[in-house]
């Protein structure tokens, strides 16, 4: 296996998916250092994590290891919607410029907890963002990071998470176009914040392909509810996140 060959790979497809290193090193759970050897091609990534890495990219494994293939651009993820409960009223009670720092600094502290456990961020949501797991035990990576910012952010945040396919890859106009997810688990973890605001005490809510993946899926007295979403064909089972 020529490694030049293989970092020039890996570097092409991550430049096109819109990644980082970083973003490749905490979805992989390697250092940027890692991916940095690898892409100048002073190293190979372990066997073991192949297959994470290749799912992120969008390629089989043969085609990172320079096989003929077709590109794949749909994935297996945790997408986590975390938010500021507060933000209506701190537009209404904040000047615009203020408004503005405070969603910043929402942001950054959620931001910051998802980075921790290895999560990408996709995009600003008001005050919070949207964020994808990927790669082994992402369910729990997700949990982790919706726990930690729960815990450490000093204003009530409202989560919603859901496991499934989805596509991740640029979205929009060819010169405005930027990393983007797109499929049913990302619609579910939205409404599954807003579900959880209005019907939760913890206004926490997952949907139970995460809780399965996870290693709360044989935690008793879980709170679990059956949930009609406009849009959504069928019914969601919300699970709230126990906090203790």
């Amino acid at each position: 296996m020529n490694l030049q060959d293989l970092g020039d790979r890996i570097r092409h497809r991550r430049k096109k998916s819109g990644l980082t290193q970083t973003d490749v090193a905490n979805a992989v759970q390697v250092s940027p250092q890692a991916v940095s050897k690898w892409e100048r091609g002073e190293n190979a990534p372990d066997i073991s994590i192949l297959s994470d890495l290749a799912q992120l990219l969008g390629v089989s494994i043969e085609w990172l290891l320079g096989c003929q293939s077709i590109d794949k651009d749909v994935i297996e993820a945790t997408i986590v919607d975390i938010r500021a409960r507060a933000a209506r009223e701190k537009s209404e009670q904040l000047e615009p410029r203020d408004f503005a720092n405070w969603t910043n600094s929402v942001c950054y502290q959620v931001t910051e907890s998802a980075l921790r456990f290895g999560g990408i961020p996709i995009k600003t949501r008001g005050a919070g963002i949207l964020c994808l797991f990927s790669g082994s035990h992402h369910q729990d990576r997700a949990i982790d990071t919706a726990l930690n910012a729960i815990q450490l952010f000093n204003e009530p945040l409202k989560v919603g998470m859901s496991t499934g396919m989805i596509y991740f890859g640029s979205i929009g106009h060819p010169d405005y176009a930027k990393p983007d997810i797109i499929g049913e688990a990302v619609s579910i973890a939205l409404l599954n914040s807003e579900w959880a605001d209005d019907h939760t005490d913890t206004a926490t809510a997952i949907d139970d392909k995460t809780i399965d993946g996870s290693r709360l899926k044989d935690r008793p007295n879980l709170i679990k509810r059956q949930v009609t979403f406009p849009g959504i064909s069928h019914q969601v089972t919300a699970v709230e996140l126990p906090l203790d």
